[in-house]
């Protein structure tokens, strides 16, 4: 039976109401999409019989050993040391970096509150609903699906059309600009992806062919006199 993507929508939704309020919304992503992982990695194979699992789980590092942490004062540092380091032990793909910091208090508060925003967190992914031992399509891309969801970053344009000082029409005019510069190119290599976009960039806060022209001017200008 295949998960509703209603049902996963409204977790990850409720997973970033919770961790509202000491981070930054881009930050959400990294610590909902861990919990995700860990909950459709443990759902898939910790009880499998696969002769090489994707992904190896050791022993007291699956998610239903992080139910065992919820309410508990530490949570926030046995999910590090017991839940992610294990992982990454026995994973050689898997590095430190890919995963938040889960004992952070500047991000998830101190003392209670750090239990309390986790052990709801755990919750949230503890729910039926979201069982994907009995998701067993072949091709699914639940994780897929998340990140996407996440990274558009989905706001109510009747209530809310800016975050601080990014304004919502602003960010999805310039990657609807940048993908139409881009496209024309049909790929761009990774390496240099960033200076492509830092181009789009330009030419998006730059919009007047005038402004540009005057700006490569001087650019130039800039260049021949440094060597020369």
């Amino acid at each position: 039976m295949a998960i509703k993507k209603s049902d996963l929508y409204s977790s990850l939704w409720a997973s970033c109401n919770e961790l509202r309020g000491g981070m930054d919304a881009s930050q959400y992503k990294d610590y909902v999409l861990f919990m995700l992982f860990i909950k459709y990695i443990s759902d898939k194979y910790a009880d499998s019989e696969d002769f090489a699992p994707p992904v190896t789980i050791p022993k007291g590092s699956s998610f239903k050993d992080m139910i065992a942490l919820k309410g508990k004062s530490d949570i926030g540092d046995k999910i590090n040391t017991q839940i992610i380091q294990p992982l990454i032990n026995a994973n050689a793909r898997l590095a430190r970096s890919d995963f938040p910091d889960f004992n952070d208090p500047n991000k998830l508060g101190e003392g209670k509150d750090m239990v309390e925003k986790l052990s709801n967190l755990v919750s949230i992914f503890q729910k039926p609903e979201l069982d994907f031992s009995q998701n067993r399509a072949e091709h699914d891309d639940i994780l897929g699906d998340a990140y996407e969801y996440l990274t558009h970053y989905r706001i109510n344009h009747s209530k809310l059309f800016a975050n601080g000082k990014n304004h919502i029409n602003g960010i999805e005019n310039f990657w609807n600009q940048a993908k139409r510069h881009m496209r024309k190119f049909n790929g761009v290599p990774k390496a240099h992806f960033g200076l492509f976009l830092k181009e789009c960039e330009w030419r998006f806060n730059n919009p007047s062919p005038q402004a540009q022209l005057k700006q490569l001017k001087q650019g130039v200008k800039l260049y021949m006199g440094l060597v020369i």
